[in-house]
């Protein structure tokens, strides 16, 4: 079992010199949204290459940054770059940005990725609020960061998603008249996109949506008492099910055009929070 405080301690204490305030709800952006960070009021933010050891994202689309932003009264902490298991890095360095929310007493996290679709009623654009996960091949990473299983542990994803957050999300869909889809997404470690072969059992098995991202972080923020929801924004078909080759180009591409019902998805739900 890794100890994260002990391990980011100096990255802790460096946040905590610079924050404006205490954050009361976390949203990290994935690949094609970061965009969000910009349309509201940011008070301060935080490269993270000025942070020591941060990992660096490699990937386009992260740029980097922690945010302390400001919408509709509440106080946010936004994470514009995540770190990816497929980018070589180890778990624990993975659900880093989820840790220093915890930390900084964030009580409400909502995760968000590109992921490719897998059920033939998901189509590119289409944003699907995450009802479960399907991850059974990231369990032995996830014991680094808690060690033996207590019974608190072996419960802790009983309580994904948050009833209260999902419900607040489903309200503020309706209320901006965006069709928010609901499914299972499924976890796949990378670092290549799946076979079409492997989407065949995918769908057989449930997955709705695949990608490679936002399950430990899920986990990590539940152990850490945090509620917690999760949006997938549908980029691409996944493997087989169309003639384009995948590439992450075509992610970002659809990302951008999904952006502005993204954008006001997320800010309705703050308000509503």
């Amino acid at each position: 079992m890794i100890n994260l405080n002990s391990k980011y301690r100096q990255i802790l204490e460096r946040i905590k010199d610079d924050i404006p305030f205490e954050p009361e709800i976390c949203i990290v952006l994935g690949s094609g949204l970061g965009d969000f960070a910009n349309k509201i009021e940011t008070i301060k933010s935080i490269s993270t290459s000025n942070l020591p050891e941060y990992p660096v994202s490699t990937i386009p689309g992260h740029k980097g940054y922690l945010h302390f932003s400001k919408y509709a009264d509440k106080k946010l902490f936004v994470v514009q770059g995540r770190i990816h298991f497929y980018e070589g890095y180890k778990i624990s360095e993975c659900v880093l940005p989820i840790h220093l929310a915890a930390k900084l007493n964030c009580k409400k996290i909502i995760l968000t990725n590109a992921a490719g679709g897998v059920n033939p009623n998901l189509i590119p654009g289409d944003l699907m609020l995450i009802r479960s996960f399907i991850s059974f091949n990231i369990k032995k990473e996830l014991t680094e960061l808690v060690g033996l299983a207590s019974i608190d542990i072996k419960n802790s994803m009983l309580d994904f998603p948050s009833e209260e957050l999902n419900e607040i999300i489903i309200q503020a869909a309706l209320q901006e008249k965006i069709l928010l889809r609901e499914g299972n997404y499924w976890y796949t470690k990378g670092p290549n996109y799946e076979t079409p072969s492997e989407i065949k059992m995918i769908q057989k098995f449930g997955g709705d949506a695949v990608g490679m991202s936002t399950v430990h972080e899920a986990f990590y923020a539940n152990i850490m008492k945090m509620k917690v929801a999760a949006i997938s924004c549908i980029t691409n078909y996944a493997a087989g099910l169309s003639s384009i080759k995948l590439s992450h180009d075509e992610v970002i591409e659809t990302a951008e055009k999904a952006k502005s019902k993204f954008e006001r998805l997320i800010k309705k739900s703050i308000e509503l929070m």
